[in-house]
């Protein structure tokens, strides 16, 4: 999922580094995409910057500065990204809109829902919904509390302070997601490198680009594998029940889009709602409170946090208006999930963390036809592993100062490289 997001923006940022290029800037020493298209990933701790919620309320809809002349826009209010995300027909997410675009080529397709319009999308997405119904996940319940409870129990065994991103937040996720696909989890560790790669944009297109074919790759090697023996999960159950119907290239494209969109985006939603409970220690008990309670925390932490801070970029196919705004036939449109989870048309004081409060409509998962199609498998890992850490650790407590939190600096999925904690 946010790989997509990163590549069309890695993509805008070659665009810019040619061009420097041909006026004699040494792009070795480039390695990010121009200031003022990273503003929408930027973040004041566990918030987005003030000028973004300041742009949301003079102008939801707000011309985007980029490059050569491309036209871009950027979707801040709630109503506004609803209306963009909704649009099926009026907007492309299509691979070929970026096919011939400073050196992308069409064998660079990662494949997968995101990069897809109908039909494609459609046939792709039928096939793998019947696997994130509840019903079949409800098979992994057993895993999962097994997956939590032994990542708590290495925890306790451990002396002194105990990183809670590498220790609890992403091996969870990175365990689940490799029980789903049937993919062995002694390649975890690979999986991890590449999944944080081709989120992170501070390494440059090259690393994202990079990260997402050594993956590809595997999970090309995989598929191969599992057509020889089908096993009992996702990859294995596609392949007796659609084998006919999907390729092994579109198979390694839905198993990476789903890899890398459980993975990094859970083991951030853990980490930072584990910080925002560090912060409240009066949120323990709601933690610790009935399912209705879990329930509501894990909602509002969604909204609230809205680790995947910008949805699929939409390419517009014909003019048209939105809000008042006219949008070209070809312009870009970049949503701001993050900021228009924030927008106070959604209820009162959006702008604070509030446990209590009535699920929202967010756009934690996207909107549409694009909305994540694991958002489910999420809540079922967040609603687990909540509650056990605080009931196994009842007097945990942050290791640093809360301003020493060292929080990624531009990144596509914001997150934290680590959360030291003593668990005693």
């Amino acid at each position: 999922m946010g790989s997509i997001r990163s590549r069309v923006l890695a993509w805008i940022g070659r665009r810019y580094l040619a061009r420097q290029q041909k006026n004699g800037f040494d792009l070795a020493k480039m390695s990010i995409i121009p200031d003022n298209l990273l503003t929408p990933l930027k973040r004041d701790g566990l918030d987005p910057v003030a000028e973004l919620g300041r742009t949301r309320a003079e102008e939801p809809i707000s011309k985007l500065d980029l490059p050569f002349g491309m036209n871009g826009w950027l979707v801040t209010g709630y109503d506004e990204a609803k209306a963009v995300l909704g649009k099926v027909s009026e907007f492309s997410n299509d691979f070929t809109n970026l096919v011939g675009n400073v050196g992308v080529t069409e064998d660079q397709n990662p494949g997968g829902l995101g990069f897809a319009d109908p039909p494609v999308h459609t046939r792709l997405r039928r096939l793998l919904t019947p696997e994130f119904t509840m019903r079949r996940l409800s098979r992994l319940t057993p895993r999962i509390d097994e997956i939590v409870a032994d990542q708590l129990d290495a925890m306790e065994k451990a002396d002194g302070p105990v990183d809670l991103w590498e220790a609890f937040a992403l091996p969870i996720p990175s365990l689940t997601i490799c029980e789903l696909l049937g993919v062995p989890y002694e390649d975890r560790d690979d999986f991890q490198r590449l999944s944080t790669a081709r989120f992170d944009l501070f390494g440059g297109a090259g690393a994202s680009l990079g990260a997402m074919t050594e993956s590809l790759s595997y999970l090309d090697e995989i598929v191969k594998k599992q057509r020889e023996n089908p096993g009992d999960g996702l990859l294995g159950m596609l392949i007796k029940e659609h084998g006919d119907e999907i390729d092994d290239r579109e198979l390694a494209g839905l198993a990476d889009g789903v890899l890398t969109g459980g993975l990094e985006t859970t083991a951030s939603m853990l980490a930072l709602g584990a910080l925002v409970l560090l912060k409240d220690r009066s949120l323990f008990e709601t933690v610790r409170g009935d399912d209705e309670a879990v329930h509501k925390f894990v909602e509002e932490l969604l909204r609230y946090l809205t680790v995947v801070q910008m949805a699929f970029p939409r390419f517009a196919k014909e003019d048209m208006e939105i809000a008042g705004v006219q949008i070209a036939k070809g312009d870009i449109v970049l949503v701001s999930l993050s900021v228009a989870n924030r927008d106070g048309v959604l209820g009162e004081d959006m702008e604070k963390f509030d446990a209590t409060r009535e699920p929202t409509s967010h756009l934690a998962f996207g909107w549409g036809i694009h909305r994540c199609i694991g958002a489910e498998l999420a809540r079922m890992e967040l609603r687990t592993a909540y509650p056990a850490l605080v009931r196994r650790f009842p007097e945990m407590r942050l290791a640093i100062e809360p301003d020493a939190v060292d929080f990624r600096k531009v990144s596509i999925v914001y997150g934290v490289d680590a959360l030291p904690v003593l668990l005693d």
